[in-house]
């Protein structure tokens, strides 16, 4: 009895043995996935901390801008 989509190819007629493996297969593989995901996002993450570091202390301590600074910045520069 041959299934095309036996990924182990143990060659054991055993159905119980090769469900199992099968089963052991797509959860090592799944595992595989998680762990690959896991470490993109971890490195992207040390990317963003990385480039933080590397920009100059002013840029870190100046105050947050809010959505209508530039708004504020115009009508102070039209009264002006």
């Amino acid at each position: 009895m041959s299934s095309k989509y036996e990924y182990l190819d143990t060659g054991v007629d055993d159905d119980r043995m090769n469900l199992s493996g099968q089963i052991t297969f797509l959860m090592l593989r799944g595992a595989g996935y998680a762990m690959a995901f896991c470490l993109i996002v971890w490195f992207l993450i040390w990317a963003t901390i990385t480039i933080g570091k590397m920009l100059p202390e002013e840029s870190r301590d100046t105050e947050d801008p809010t959505p209508f600074s530039q708004i504020e910045t115009v009508s102070e520069v039209l009264r002006a």
